[in-house]
């Protein structure tokens, strides 16, 4: 961050007066900010004071307080033991501490100031157990915030330690948005249909997160060509999977191996829909025109839209 050089403590005349005082009030809180960029919380905290002396309603002395007080509790390396928390602490991060940053340093220099404590704290949450009902108190999404690569491995990982990890919704989409950061969207479609079938309004959650620029494509094209109102009170998002095959059948191989759900009526469309694509490349007509009429009984709008490609 480039800040402006502090200026000269010469008294100015008169008439430059206030001119004078806005720059000290500009030296001092940039002498504070590039304390803070170092991470040296004694000089932020004896420029902070300086800072309140000389103009003690200065805007920027709440922000600056507060992303002292963040620097200084980064120094606590104690594990979370309470529940709830590392979930509290987090939300402080992201709802009071972020904004300061992002106010006073600016979007870029703030998340890369903001990295490190994000991950003290996924550190000190490393051996909290996930609970169904307070799924934000756990490592993992804690991990996510960090950003990077080696961010997303360590929430893999983390996701990896829950039991039957892939049964339940907030660690399967934690694990998705973990592939999906460390290999790229190619290795997350058979989660992203896991997740269809299991929490359809949590993959709708999730899908902004990845920020995926095909992904959002197709799920704009999937929005304007579905229809739900057969399915009244389902998730449209529960059906992506199967539209998926339709609109990119080239996605056959990695949508398969999502593994097997509670064989909702989506996932059985999506089955079908994959057996109608295997015997059609084998020519199988026989045997294709059976399951099509399946497809059609079960979801009239997929067989619609499955058709008119054929």
């Amino acid at each position: 961050m480039s800040l402006p050089a502090a200026p000269s403590r010469e008294v100015p005349p008169a008439g430059q007066l206030d001119l004078f005082e806005h720059s000290q009030d500009t030296a001092l809180r940039n002498r504070a900010l590039d304390a803070l960029l170092q991470r040296d919380a004694t000089a932020a905290v004896a420029t902070r004071a300086a800072l309140a002396e000389f103009a003690p309603g200065h805007d920027a002395l709440a922000p600056l307080g507060t992303l002292i007080e963040a620097l200084a509790a980064a120094a606590d390396g104690a594990p979370f033991t309470v529940p709830g928390d590392a979930a509290q602490a987090a939300q402080r991060l992201e709802l009071t501490v972020a904004p300061a940053a992002q106010a006073q340093l600016g979007q870029a220099t703030a998340a890369a100031w903001l990295a490190p404590l994000r991950q003290r704290l996924a550190e000190r949450a490393a051996g909290l157990p996930f609970r169904a009902t307070q799924p934000e108190d756990h490592a993992a999404p804690l991990w996510l915030r960090v950003g990077g690569a080696a961010a997303a491995a360590a929430a893999a990982q983390a996701v990896a330690g829950i039991p039957s990890w892939w049964r339940q919704p907030a660690p399967l989409a934690w694990m998705l948005q973990a592939r999906h950061a460390e290999q790229g969207l190619d290795a997350a479609w058979s989660l992203l249909a896991e997740l269809a079938w299991l929490a359809p309004e949590r993959l709708g959650a999730t899908l902004p997160a990845l920020n995926d620029a095909l992904l959002n494509r197709l799920r704009h094209r999937f929005d304007d060509d579905f229809d739900a109102a057969e399915r009244p009170g389902r998730d449209p998002l529960a059906w992506f999977p199967a539209w998926l095959l339709i609109e990119q059948p080239a996605l056959l191989p990695r949508l398969r191996e999502a593994r097997a759900g509670a064989s909702s009526d989506p996932e059985q469309v999506f089955r079908l829909l994959v057996e109608a694509l295997g015997l059609e490349r084998q020519g199988r007509q026989r045997e294709l025109i059976e399951v099509r009429r399946r497809l059609r009984d079960r979801q009239p709008t997929l067989y619609a839209a499955y058709m008119k490609s054929r």
